[in-house]
């Protein structure tokens, strides 16, 4: 079921997402050559912590995983796309580091993600981010009161596919409230004025996932949470909680 959220409970949700943009800001600064991914977890735990918030990621186990996730923050390396769980692995300069951060906060949820380089970037690399991180721009650009989910697939696919990157077709984005997963569904992908209405005080978490080889193909790693792109390419995740308004897309998520 759809939840449509009041402007008092988008004020409430806004608190969670200032959380989750913190953490991010915090981890995307601490993170250097050398720092274990285990460190950058505990960078996101010392936020959430200081801020009063819990998260909905730790302990968190969806049908298809085999155990609970260990962590309050997923940190997916290189071909990793998402769901990356931190371990005492260490960061290398021109490492493509993916983090995806939530946070409950009175009982509302906020979930955003970032990509960026360790040290310095590799020219495909940055353009990898940068297109996803437009992607992510354009979603957000078509939640508008009015428009259907299928427009924000679309506009999201649109640039991704222009730029000849893959996209991981059963991933994508997500109605968030009292829970982080809520529905409805929102594709990474997909035709224009199709699906859901966008009403005021719809509430979506934005992720385009964009893989470097151009394939759609992921295999889920050994440790039953981690994809990883099945050609070895490097993948980027962006993501933002956004509520949908009668003034226009209000991103909840910023720092």
């Amino acid at each position: 079921m759809v939840e449509i959220k009041t402007d008092a409970a988008l004020d409430a949700m806004r608190v969670a997402g200032r959380v989750v943009g913190e953490a991010l800001a915090a981890v995307r600064a601490a993170a250097a050559p050398g720092m274990q991914l285990l460190e950058l977890d505990e960078v996101a735990r010392t936020v959430l912590r200081e801020a009063g918030a819990d998260s909905p990621f730790l302990g968190y186990r969806p049908s298809f995983a085999a155990t609970p996730f260990p962590a309050v923050l997923c940190v997916s390396v290189n071909d990793a796309i998402v769901h990356g769980i931190p371990d005492r692995s260490r960061l290398v300069d021109g490492d493509l580091v993916s983090i995806d951060c939530g946070a409950l906060v009175d009982g509302w949820a906020g979930d955003a993600a970032l990509s960026f380089t360790v040290g310095t970037a590799r020219p495909e690399d940055q353009r990898l981010m940068d297109t996803t991180r437009q992607a992510l721009e354009a979603g957000i650009a078509a939640a508008v009161v009015g428009a259907r989910i299928g427009d924000i697939a679309h506009a999201i696919g649109s640039v991704g596919r222009a730029a000849g990157y893959g996209i991981p077709e059963d991933f994508g984005g997500h109605g968030i409230g009292r829970q982080m997963h809520e529905d409805p569904p929102v594709p990474n992908d997909g035709r224009p004025h199709r699906g859901m209405v966008l009403r005021h005080g719809l509430v979506l978490a934005i992720e385009p996932m964009f893989l470097a080889g151009g394939k759609n193909a992921y295999y889920e790693a050994a440790d039953g949470w981690t994809l990883r792109t099945s050609d070895g390419s490097r993948a980027a995740h962006f993501e933002h909680t956004v509520a949908v308004t009668d003034a226009g897309p209000r991103v909840l998520t910023t720092a």
